[in-house]
């Protein structure tokens, strides 16, 4: 008797911790498989617009620019942002209201946590002005077994802050997949959400073959997960400004909404409300904040252009001739007001339709020898995606000395070394002009 009441003592703590690990897994599973669904599209882009690429005879104007803190029309201006607090700030009602809400520091009691990244908005999109990028990177992870991507424990996404020291993610030995993703700028983004899906195709349609990109379609979480090609993130996983806040939302700061309404894990473990970690209940915003933050991006102005001159000028040309416009596109003209897009959530207001912006880039992911091994979603329709990345916007450039998705090229000169596969023919060209063409060509570049 004895003795088997020694055996039982022994075995049940391994035995609670086995079945704490299964049920781990089970919700890890769980949460990945309702996260999946949610994800999922309904397999139909709509035009949207079809006479917003390549028209000479377009009436287009030219999108406003600047680093100024200013709308850009889409919602009035305000009262002055710096008299505004949390007392008297009302979500909705201007650009200064949003963007405070944009910059407002999360605390654990309004749902931060118990994973996150960021405290803010603002923590990742600020230079030179709110809703700029930063040299903050978020790190992700997973592993490949004969082709097959896996996701980590808890997704791809290893946060880097957590509100207990015992839930800080770690990175597991058997993810041999590692890679960082690198804050994007969003001024502009309002412009870039109203681009019609029919102006990306056409756009893609004209590429030569060989560097042909890919218009990834995903899901509009605001409309039902209908589909749209996606122009949002490193992977061009999202395709509206609501969607990708509400992404943002949970897998940077740790607060649910309607859209996503799950908690993130901590390495596959249950840290949400009822673990003792997380003191509120999901969804831990209501959905209003995430309109806020796409309505601030939505009215923040495209990053403007530095100083040009003789030197920029041909820079641009050579820019132009050597390829790197194939897929920097530098104009795109947004569809026109009335345009219904986002799966019919969103309808494009005079402020943001048939206005001309220069992003530099086709929202298309290509493969050019960079890619971090992660599909949009470990899903057999985004295998493709796991070695391609979205063209990088090369507006606002000049405000960034850390490039590439990784942050990991710290000159220009580096990151044009890095593109192969579809741009290999494109380096090769520049790598054949003469030093003074290639200063003109960086120097274009610099005006950016």
């Amino acid at each position: 008797m004895y003795t088997k009441l020694i055996v039982l003592i022994i075995l049940i703590p391994g035995l609670v911790g086995f079945l704490i690990l299964q049920t781990q897994n089970v919700f890890s599973q769980a949460n990945r498989q309702n996260r999946g669904d949610r994800l999922r599209h309904n397999g139909v882009i709509e035009d949207e617009d079809r006479s917003a690429f390549g028209n000479p005879n377009s009436d287009a104007t030219e999108a406003p620019s600047g680093f100024d803190n200013l709308t850009n029309g889409f919602t009035e201006q305000g009262a002055p942002f710096e008299t505004l607090n949390e007392d008297n700030v009302v979500a909705l009602r201007s650009f200064n209201d949003n963007r405070f809400i944009f910059e407002e520091v999360e605390k654990i009691e309004d749902g931060l946590g118990p994973t996150y990244n960021a405290q803010s908005c603002r923590e990742c999109h600020q230079n030179v002005v709110t809703g700029g990028a930063s040299q903050v990177a978020e790190l992700r992870s997973g592993r490949s077994e004969n082709g097959q991507f896996f996701e980590s424990l808890g997704g791809t996404l290893i946060h880097s802050r957590a509100t207990h020291p015992g839930i800080v993610e770690q990175i597991t030995p058997q993810d041999s997949i590692r890679t960082f993703r690198i804050s994007t700028n969003t001024l502009g983004n309002g412009f870039v959400e109203a681009i019609a899906n029919s102006t990306l195709l056409a756009i893609r349609n004209k590429q030569p073959e060989a560097m042909r990109g890919n218009a990834v379609m995903v899901p509009v979480l605001e409309a039902g997960s209908k589909a749209r090609i996606g122009r949002f993130g490193w992977k061009g996983q999202h395709a509206s400004l609501e969607s990708f806040s509400a992404d943002a939302y949970l897998n940077e700061m740790g607060i649910t909404t309607p859209l996503f309404p799950e908690e993130n894990t901590s390495n596959g473990r249950f840290v949400g409300f009822g673990s003792g970690y997380d003191p509120v209940a999901d969804p831990e915003d209501d959905g209003v904040d995430v309109v806020a933050f796409a309505n601030f991006m939505r009215a923040t102005k495209a990053p403007p252009r530095g100083t040009t001159n003789a030197d920029v000028l041909a820079g641009e040309a050579l820019f132009n001739k050597v390829g790197c416009a194939v897929c920097h596109t530098p104009s795109i003209t947004t569809a026109r007001p009335g345009a219904t897009i986002n799966g019919g959530a969103f309808t494009v207001p005079a402020a943001l339709g048939n206005k001309i912006i220069h992003p530099y880039s086709d929202f298309l992911l290509h493969n050019i020898g960079t890619g971090d091994g992660i599909p949009v979603l470990p899903l057999a329709e985004y295998a493709a995606t796991a070695n391609q990345m979205r063209t990088a916007p090369l507006w606002a450039l000049r405000t960034r000395n850390r490039l590439m998705h990784d942050g990991l090229s710290f000159t220009k000169q580096d990151a044009i070394q890095r593109h192969a596969g579809q741009a290999a023919s494109v380096t090769k060209a520049y790598n054949a002009l003469s030093d003074a063409e290639k200063n003109q060509l960086l120097a274009f570049l610099d005006s950016l």
